[in-house]
């Protein structure tokens, strides 16, 4: 792993995630447990229970608004993303969290691309723009060492910093940095971490498409094995079951010969309405021969009250077309629900975390 000193939850987790991913794959949402389709900031709540009675077996957050400008410690945000965190941890789940942080140099969005300067800005030390950089992990070091499990232990995470880097439209991205500034970027945030105390985090790296991808665009602008614990992908829009197959069996050889665990980290098809979604476009690719992932995490459903006219939902919930064909994904045995999980906190034999 890339930390020396991780707790033993998370090097039991990371052991977890390898041997899952010979079996078949977790199933996961953003911000299930923060709202759905039709409803936001019930606890308890989750459009995929509402469909199969059982929560994803990954809950997926993001960071971001802890830690940059947006940052209110009092917010509902803050105390609701804690609370989910442990709700998740609780039942035994896997927590993974992105994050869109904001431009620290501009002061724009995640995806303000305005500026070549923002990451050189970071790493230039003394700089007003690493100062503000330096207060945003300052920030997120404070929240997750505050993320303790039921006997005191730090809970794990899955951190996925500077996602879809492949792509132009983030202030990190390839339209913004070169490989070298984002490789120093990337070295620079996971040992400041370190420095800070956070042992908890499985630091994974996600590269973005929507092809049928080779090899080498899982390890683009790769930071180095040590930095490094797990290798995802962003792949949206597959209409091409076909072309999904090719890069996640791409993504598996990458893992295999790594020797690290691998993931869809974020995919969905946006206001898709295929009644077998599920089984024909997702579960026959991700099971099919020379494929092993640990987990798939569908974006969100934004919350949308009563206005249908939003399409901006990625996943089932109750009323869409795809609901029954979802059960019969669920009641698939290669799927990783909450219920179906091991313990993923326990070593698993044979299985030796370096």
């Amino acid at each position: 792993m890339v930390d020396p000193d991780a707790t033993a939850e998370t090097k039991a987790l990371y052991a977890n995630l390898w041997a899952i991913q010979q079996r078949g794959f977790m199933f996961g949402h953003h911000d299930d447990l923060n709202y759905g389709r039709h409803w936001q900031g019930v606890k308890g709540k989750s459009d995929t229970k509402d469909v199969c009675g059982d929560y994803p077996a990954v809950y997926s957050l993001d960071f971001a608004s802890m830690m940059d400008d947006r940052f209110n410690p009092q917010s509902d945000w803050v105390a609701q993303s804690k609370q989910n965190i442990l709700a998740a941890r609780r039942r035994g789940e896997v927590i993974t969290a992105c994050c869109h942080l904001n431009n620290p140099l501009t002061g724009g969005d995640s995806w303000d691309n305005s500026s070549r300067a923002v990451v050189a800005g970071i790493l230039k030390n003394g700089s007003n723009t690493q100062a503000k950089f330096n207060t945003w992990l300052d920030r997120l070091i404070s929240f997750v060492k505050d993320l303790k499990d039921d006997n005191g232990h730090p809970i794990p995470i899955i951190f996925r910093p500077f996602h879809e880097h492949t792509q132009t439209w983030n202030w990190w991205g390839r339209g913004c940095a070169t490989e070298s500034e984002f490789v120093n970027l990337w070295r620079y945030t996971v040992a400041y971490l370190m420095r800070g105390g956070v042992h908890q985090f499985i630091y994974i790296i996600s590269p973005q498409s929507g092809g049928a991808d080779g090899e080498d665009r899982f390890t683009y602008w790769w930071p180095g094995d040590d930095y490094v614990d797990m290798i995802g992908y962003d792949f949206y829009e597959q209409e091409n079951p076909i072309d999904f197959y090719i890069s996640l069996k791409s993504l598996s050889a990458v893992s295999a010969k790594k020797q690290k665990p691998c993931a869809v980290t974020e995919t969905g098809l946006e206001a898709f309405s295929n009644p077998r979604y599920w089984t024909d476009q997702i579960l026959q690719p991700a099971t099919a021969s020379g494929v092993h992932i640990s987990f798939i995490t569908f974006w969100r459903n934004k919350y949308v009250g009563k206005n249908e006219k939003d399409t901006h939902f990625f996943s089932v919930f109750p009323g869409h077309p795809s609901e029954q064909d979802f059960k019969a994904f669920y009641c698939d045995k290669r799927t990783y629900f909450s219920r179906d999980l091991p313990d993923m906190y326990s070593p698993v034999t044979g299985i030796i975390v370096e």
